[in-house]
């Protein structure tokens, strides 16, 4: 493992109720698959350009079920997929995603990037 730190990058969509998403589903069914091809082309071309800091390839996240105190409940979040990275600087980490296919081709929102910390103690 080198020097560099690791940086969780999460994908975020609008919702089912997202302008974004709304207007993808609004595409006629041909539009959004040639979409979709283009976009899957444009994400493996981007894992190819930076697989030598790619920690973690993640993926796509589904349905969220929020455990607390008061037991187990199904929610919803913004939160569609995440990737693990390494990266001199959050800077740095968060200039790998400028222009990603999430949100260039397909309908997400955002990729928010934050530090893995050390446990502390460890």
């Amino acid at each position: 493992m080198s020097s560099d730190n690791i940086f969780l990058a999460v994908y975020l969509g609008g919702g089912k109720d997202g302008k974004r998403m709304a207007a993808w589903n609004a595409m006629p069914e041909a539009e959004r698959r040639a979409k979709e091809q283009q976009g899957m082309a444009a994400w493996g071309a981007w894992v190819e350009k930076h697989q030598n800091v790619i920690v973690e390839m993640g993926g796509p996240l589904g349905k969220t079920k929020k455990v607390d105190a008061s037991g187990i409940t199904d929610i919803s979040n913004l939160m569609t997929g995440f990737t693990v990275v390494r990266a001199p600087s959050q800077e740095a980490a968060a200039k790998l995603f400028e222009n990603h296919p999430h949100f260039t081709i397909f309908p997400g929102e955002a990729v928010e990037i934050m530090p893995v910390l050390p446990i502390p103690g460890r």
